[in-house]
């Protein structure tokens, strides 16, 4: 499975942006995904997951409130909607493809990684 990432960019402090993740290749809609983030000098950190149906929904403490993760489906798609964002959320932000239906919390969790794209958040 192909995994693209798309949607970063400079945004202000406290504004919003939205990531999304296509996948080609092979269906997701059987597996969990999610967000990862990584900032410079910093390792990855996960930021939030999506069971494939989407009943089930898990945050990183730092997000947990600001970020919201959803999918389509039918699109093969995954969304994280970023609001309020801090200049702390600055990071290159990477999706992931579960090994399992329901659970993606953790990097073992992780069966494929897309690229990363860029998000800026300035003070």
């Amino acid at each position: 499975v192909q995994l693209q990432a798309s949607g970063g960019g400079l945004v202000q402090d406290g504004g919003s942006l939205r990531l999304s993740c296509a996948a080609s290749g092979r269906t997701v809609s059987r597996y969990a995904m999610g967000w990862f983030r990584q900032a410079p000098g910093k390792e990855r950190e996960f930021v939030a997951g999506i069971s494939w149906s989407g009943s089930s929904t898990y945050y990183g403490d730092s997000v947990q409130g600001r970020f919201t993760i959803s999918r389509d489906n039918a699109k093969n798609t995954v969304y994280l909607q970023m609001n309020s964002l801090k200049p702390e959320d600055t990071a290159v932000y990477f999706c992931a493809g579960g090994k399992s239906m329901n659970t993606m919390v953790t990097e073992t969790d992780v069966n494929s990684w897309g690229q990363g794209t860029q998000l800026t958040v300035s003070s």
